[in-house]
């Protein structure tokens, strides 16, 4: 079956997500249209394509114990000269961030995962690319705020194209039914 290349997600609704991504786009970041706006719960992870369900099952787990939190970002920052990455920057909502990366990672879970750098949450808006786009990045954006009720993220995955799609997602508090034996119902979700 393979390995497939995943990743879990907090997405930047619109309208800031598209804004953010043409931005990145126009600072002359190639991989900006195939990269969602983001704060990374768990970085690019391969995975056997067979460990997906476990994975699924895992995510939905840590997100019916969440609660929806207030996510606010302001301003940039940036890794350099570390990592080549310029990003707006979590100012709320970062705490509950942190917590949900170290729930998602968990050594007993499904996709253990050490990380190359310690958490940051952040929204990457340039990456890679020359310097002096990536000080205009951080230029441009230093004013830039946006907040928004953060209510659950998603799983992705990364198609051979190089580009993310997403998978499933998963809101907080939702109370997940395992589908019946040889029952498979994609179609329906019912509100209690």
């Amino acid at each position: 079956m393979g390995t497939v290349t995943i990743g879990v997600s907090i997405a930047v609704p619109e309208p800031h997500g598209s804004r953010l991504q043409q931005l990145r786009a126009g600072f002359g970041d190639a991989a900006a249209h195939g990269i969602p706006t983001h704060v990374t719960l768990l970085p690019p992870t391969e995975v056997d394509a067979a460990a997906l369900p476990a994975v699924e099952a895992h995510l939905a787990e840590v997100a019916a114990a969440g609660r929806p939190f207030p996510m606010r970002l302001s301003g940039t920052g940036t890794f350099r000269p570390l990592s080549p990455v310029v990003f707006v920057r979590v100012v709320e909502g970062g705490d509950a961030c942190t917590r949900l990366q170290q729930q998602v990672r968990d050594a007993s879970g499904p996709v253990p995962r050490e990380l190359q750098f310690p958490y940051h949450p952040h929204v990457t808006v340039a990456h890679g690319i020359e310097e002096a786009a990536m000080d205009r990045a951080f230029e441009e954006l230093a004013d830039y705020e946006a907040e928004w009720p953060c209510t659950g993220f998603a799983l992705y995955e990364q198609g051979a194209d190089g580009v993310w799609r997403k998978l499933r997602e998963f809101p907080f508090g939702s109370v997940v039914v395992p589908p019946q034996a040889g029952h498979v119902d994609r179609g329906s979700v019912s509100a209690h």
